[in-house]
C-alpha cells in the first residue's frame, strides 16, 4: 500500500520558521527521525520511507502555499495513490497552539492552500491533519501572524508535538483515518 503525506508551506529561507510552514517543519522532523533526505523533484521536494510494509511518500510542495494542489494532484497521479491515501498536514488558526485534529473531509476554512487542493482534487473529501498555530493577533493582522516566526518558547514546544504528528501519520497509514481519529482526536 502506498500513501502520500503532504506537508504544506512556502519555499524560501524567509518562510522557514513561520507558523504557515508547520507542514514543512513536520515533514523535515519525520525525515530527520528516519534519517532520510528530501530530493527536489517535479513540483515538490520528496522523500520516501517504509513502515510496517507501507510505502510512505512525503512531499513538501515547492509551488508556494496557494498552489499546493498542483503538486499534490501531480504526485497522487504519478504514484497511482488513491485520494483516500492522501494526508495533508496544514496550519490552523482556529485551533489552539499545538492542538492536532485529523478529519477525513471538511471545508478549507479560508485556508488558500486547502482551497487550491479542493479545486484540483474536485472536492473536500480528502484526509487532513490540522496543526493549531493559535490566533494571537489583532484585527486585520492574520496574514502577518501566519507569516511570522514562531517564538523561541514555541519552537521549544514543537518537537514533541511534531513527533505526535508522526505517530498519527503512521497510524493513518496502518489502521486508517477513522481509527486514528478515534485514538488521537480528543
Amino acid at each position: 500500500m502506498k500513501y502520500l503525506i503532504a506537508g504544506l508551506g512556502n519555499i524560501g529561507p524567509e518562510y522557514e520558521l513561520t507558523r504557515h510552514n508547520i507542514g514543512f517543519l513536520v515533514m523535515d522532523r519525520i525525515a530527520d527521525n528516519h534519517k532520510i533526505d528530501f530530493t527536489t523533484q517535479r513540483l515538490a521536494d520528496r522523500a520516501e520511507l517504509k513502515f510496517k510494509g507501507k510505502q510512505i511518500h512525503l512531499i513538501k510542495p515547492n509551488t508556494f502555499m496557494n498552489l499546493s494542489g498542483k503538486a499534490i494532484a501531480y504526485w497522487l497521479k504519478e504514484l497511482k495513490i488513491p485520494k483516500e491515501n492522501l494526508l495533508v498536514i496544514v496550519d490552523d488558526l482556529a485551533l489552539p497552539f499545538c492542538t492536532l485534529r485529523m478529519r477525513t473531509k471538511g471545508s478549507a476554512a479560508g485556508h488558500n492552500g486547502l482551497k487550491n487542493i479542493e479545486q484540483l482534487l474536485g472536492g473536500q473529501e480528502y484526509p487532513r491533519l490540522r496543526f493549531g498555530i493559535g490566533n494571537e493577533f489583532g484585527k486585520g493582522q492574520q496574514v502577518d501572524y501566519v507569516l511570522s516566526n514562531f517564538t523561541p518558547k514555541e519552537l521549544e514546544e514543537l518537537p514533541p508535538i511534531m513527533d505526535k504528528v508522526e505517530e498519527m501519520v503512521k497510524s493513518f497509514c496502518t489502521i486508517g483515518a477513522e481509527r486514528t481519529m478515534n485514538f488521537f482526536n480528543k
